[in-house]
């Protein structure tokens, strides 16, 4: 991992950086795990835009990624790692012993030519194995973790992302999330060992209004210079009006909660993450 930073020949590139992606060893995809990807620009099925700010951007193809990691006990080895433009981690081509070709989300330390396995039983708790939480011991950084038995991961799925799997009691397993969440989750949920590589894409400067358009990020309206019915803080004269800072729909923009009341696992969760600008949340 390596972050180049421009000289300032010009006022974008001043501050600047790249990423140079020095993991990734092979270029070109597997045309065989590529699917169209239609972009909807921040519009639901109504065509009505639901999310401000996106558009535009380069054309992108998905690459199929396997979360659920279900192949088991079938050595698989890493022909490369590649970039995915549709996500911040890097991800990685294993070929299996049949023959098969998936991708899986690449982490840190695995390189080409690396054997891994997933497994309903007890393996290696090594780089990019994966099997159920009850076989892994405790202290161990974990990625690509499933919420649910056989849904596939969803936690820590992001460049650098990691949880500590602190605990193992019963049928549950706590785990300290890169928010500062302490939560648990069932033991027969599986999860891939290993921290997410490319943490370098934390650190990219962007430099200039371009390389976002680039992504598909438009230029943000302020809510305070919106219609009344646009924004909550839009119309009148130039003044929030009292109201907390939020955003179109409405929703706390500075601390305020986002998760629904009454969940069932709720109970799950032993504390809450943790705000940059507030510090620990409550329950």
């Amino acid at each position: 991992m390596a972050i180049r930073v421009y000289k300032k020949t010009t006022n974008g590139r001043r501050n600047a950086s790249v990423n140079l992606h020095s993991e990734v060893t092979k270029k070109s995809p597997e045309k065989s795990l590529l699917a169209p990807l239609v972009r909807g620009s921040g519009r639901n099925v109504q065509g009505k835009i639901t999310i401000l700010g996106r558009g535009g951007g380069h054309k992108r193809r998905y690459r199929k990624i396997d979360f659920r990691r279900n192949k088991d006990d079938m050595a698989a080895t890493v022909v490369g790692i590649e970039y995915d433009p549709n996500r911040s981690a890097h991800i990685a081509l294993l070929q299996y012993a049949d023959g098969e070709k998936r991708y899986i989300i690449a982490p840190k330390g695995l390189t080409a030519g690396d054997t891994v396995v997933s497994s309903a039983n007890p393996v290696d708790p090594k780089v990019g194995n994966t099997m159920p939480i009850k076989h892994i011991p405790t202290g161990l950084a974990l990625h690509n973790i499933e919420m649910e038995a056989g849904a596939g991961g969803r936690l820590c799925r992001g460049a650098g992302m990691y949880a500590r799997l602190t605990n193992k009691e019963g049928r549950w397993a706590t785990l300290v999330l890169p928010s500062g969440e302490i939560r648990q989750v069932s033991m027969e949920c599986r999860a891939t060992v290993g921290e997410v590589g490319n943490a370098d894409h934390a650190n990219v400067v962007i430099g200039k209004a371009g390389r976002n358009r680039w992504k598909g990020r438009r230029p943000t309206t302020r809510g305070i210079a919106m219609s009344h019915h646009t924004h909550p803080h839009g119309g009148g004269a130039v003044s929030k009006g009292g109201r907390e800072p939020s955003n179109a729909s409405g929703t706390q923009a500075k601390g305020g909660r986002t998760r629904r009341y009454g969940k069932s696992s709720d109970s799950r969760i032993i504390r809450r993450r943790r705000s940059k600008r507030y510090g620990q949340l409550k329950l």
